[in-house]
């Protein structure tokens, strides 16, 4: 099993944790909630970093299936809609878990709402051990609390695991200081302070998010996860998307 005393010598982190948005398991197909293709994909994206022995946690959202913010739209209360989102990022991540282990990655499912029957509940102790055996943790269910994201999950987890750093991967290679979909003079950023990003109210992570990372001096990458060997990419230091450091 891969340990932290086997980690590949050019990896620049030993503990990570990866933010997914559901909605890069839906593969830009409308209509499909997981894409096997793209969760594939994914999968053996992770497994790459694995191989080298750096130690992984994984925050997965449930857009794709279901959002909070979405549903109040739709008449469905917020807090209501913050655990239907939760229950999303469930199914996710027992995607995840499944796809990981037929490529042969051992892999445990924390939830932060007790659901025996198909996932371990969040023990901090517990996870740790997880890692330090060569499994891949996968955090479902938020924090167990409406009106948090699951960006604000991966910063509380990062801090919590004394994480290296967050691996956001999105769908975008950085960030700009505008929407670069919309206007093409849009100027991406190597390096950004959290100071910076919170008064520009730059819209890669909520504020709540950034906060706990500047409180807690836990840097985030974010990055183009369409980008092949991205992940990899990042864990061995190469210069890709914008990193958020205080």
């Amino acid at each position: 099993m891969p340990a932290t005393e086997n980690i590949d010598p050019r990896a620049k982190y030993k503990r990570v944790v990866l933010k997914l948005s559901g909605e890069v398991l839906r593969g830009g197909k409308f209509g499909d909630a997981i894409d096997g293709p793209t969760l594939e994909r994914v999968c053996a994206q992770v497994k790459e970093i694995h191989d080298l022995g750096v130690q992984v946690c994984v925050v997965i959202g449930g857009g794709n299936i279901f959002r909070g913010l979405a549903g109040e739209q739709r008449g469905v209360d917020r807090t209501t809609g913050d655990y239907m989102g939760m229950l999303a990022t469930v199914i996710n991540g027992l995607a995840l878990m499944d796809r990981l282990e037929k490529l042969g990655v051992n892999t445990r499912v924390q939830s932060a709402i007790p659901m025996n029957q198909i996932a371990e509940p969040f023990i901090l102790r517990r996870a740790i051990r997880h890692l330090e055996k060569g499994r891949v943790v996968i955090y479902v269910a938020g924090t167990g609390n409406p009106y948090f994201s699951t960006d604000t999950t991966a910063a509380l987890r990062a801090s919590e695991m004394h994480a290296d750093i967050i691996l956001k991967a999105t769908k975008v290679d950085g960030i700009y200081d505008k929407d670069p979909k919309k206007y093409p003079d849009a100027v991406k950023y190597d390096t950004l302070t959290f100071i910076d990003a919170l008064k520009q109210r730059l819209n890669v992570m909520d504020s709540t998010a950034f906060s706990l990372c500047l409180d807690n001096n836990v840097p985030i990458l974010v990055f183009d996860l369409n980008d092949e060997h991205a992940i990899r990419k990042a864990i061995l230091g190469e210069k890709i998307g914008t990193l958020v450091k205080n």
